[in-house]
């Protein structure tokens, strides 16, 4: 058993930056893999990034790809989601997840979630 808590979400200009973070409860936390969905007013959620369970590979949507990087300290049971040069169409609520499977990157696949932290970007 898994819980995920995420924390950093709120409300900045287009092009600046902000660091989610998810922290991770049990002795686990490096058996997972560990991703970041997002969802907006209105829309589906949707794969943001995901890291291998020691950190080695890293899957970006085509969306965030430059721009968000994924971490993850394994010795403090945390993932992070840097977002840089924010813009509108970031804005959403911010989920983490975690599952078993590298290269997944629908919701059904990952087993854990978050309570979702609100990101928002204005003009």
């Amino acid at each position: 058993q898994v819980q995920l808590v995420e924390s950093g979400g709120g409300l900045v200009q287009a092009g600046d930056s902000l660091r989610l973070s998810c922290a991770a409860s049990g002795r686990t936390f490096s058996r997972y893999v560990m991703a970041w969905f997002r969802q907006a007013p209105g829309k589906e959620r949707e794969f943001v990034a995901a890291i291998s369970w020691g950190g080695e590979s890293t899957y970006y949507a085509d969306s965030v790809k430059g721009r968000f990087t994924i971490s993850r300290d394994n010795a403090k049971n945390i993932v992070y989601l840097q977002m840089n040069s924010l813009k509108p169409e970031d804005t959403a609520v911010y989920y983490c997840a975690a599952g078993p499977s590298l290269g997944a990157f629908r919701e059904i696949e990952y087993n854990y979630w978050g309570q979702g932290t609100q990101v928002t970007v204005s003009l």
